[in-house]
C-alpha cells in the first residue's frame, strides 16, 4: 500500500476545493472530506490519491443504543458486531453500485467508530477525471451534483 503523499497534492487540494467548496480539511494538509447528503455518508480524498466513500457510526452512539441508558461494561466485540448491524442497511443500499464501479470495500474499527469504506485509487495528475468521479459519488449517494 502506498501511503506517500502525491507531489501533486497541493495543486489537487486547491483545484478540488474550488470545484467543491463544501470540502473541509480533516487535518492540516491532510485529507479533504465532504458530507454526502443527510444519511451520514462521507466522501474523502487523501494526499495519497485515494477516494473513499464511507459510512460509519460512533462507538459511543452504539453503546448508548445498546445499553438504553443503563451504564454497562459492554465488550468491544459485541459493540463492534452491533455497530456493523446498525450500518448494514445504509451500506447495502450502495455496495453493489460502488463495487461495480471499481471501489474495494474495507471495514475499519477503532475505539471511536466502526466504518465501512469503499476505496478507489485516483490519479491526481488527471484532476478532471477525479472531479467527475467525485461528482458521480455526490449524485449517486448524496443525491446532488
Amino acid at each position: 500500500m502506498n501511503d506517500r503523499k502525491s507531489p501533486r497534492w497541493t495543486e489537487a487540494r486547491s483545484t478540488l476545493s474550488k470545484a467543491f467548496p463544501q470540502l473541509y480539511e480533516l487535518e492540516p494538509d491532510g485529507p479533504l472530506a465532504l458530507d454526502l447528503g443527510q444519511d451520514g455518508w462521507l466522501l474523502e480524498i487523501t494526499p495519497e490519491g485515494k477516494l473513499l466513500c464511507q459510512y460509519g457510526v460512533a462507538i459511543d452512539d452504539v453503546m448508548s443504543l445498546m445499553s438504553e441508558g443503563t451504564p454497562e461494561d459492554l465488550g468491544t466485540d459485541e459493540v463492534a458486531k452491533q455497530a456493523k448491524y446498525f450500518i448494514q442497511p445504509a451500506v447495502s443500499k450502495y455496495r453493489p453500485l460502488l463495487l461495480q464501479s471499481g471501489f474495494s470495500e474495507q471495514t475499519e474499527m477503532n475505539e471511536e467508530y466502526v466504518a465501512v469504506s469503499f476505496e478507489r485509487q485516483v490519479d491526481l495528475e488527471n484532476l478532471s477525471k477525479v472531479q467527475d468521479l467525485m461528482r458521480w459519488c455526490c449524485r449517486q449517494i448524496g443525491g446532488a451534483a
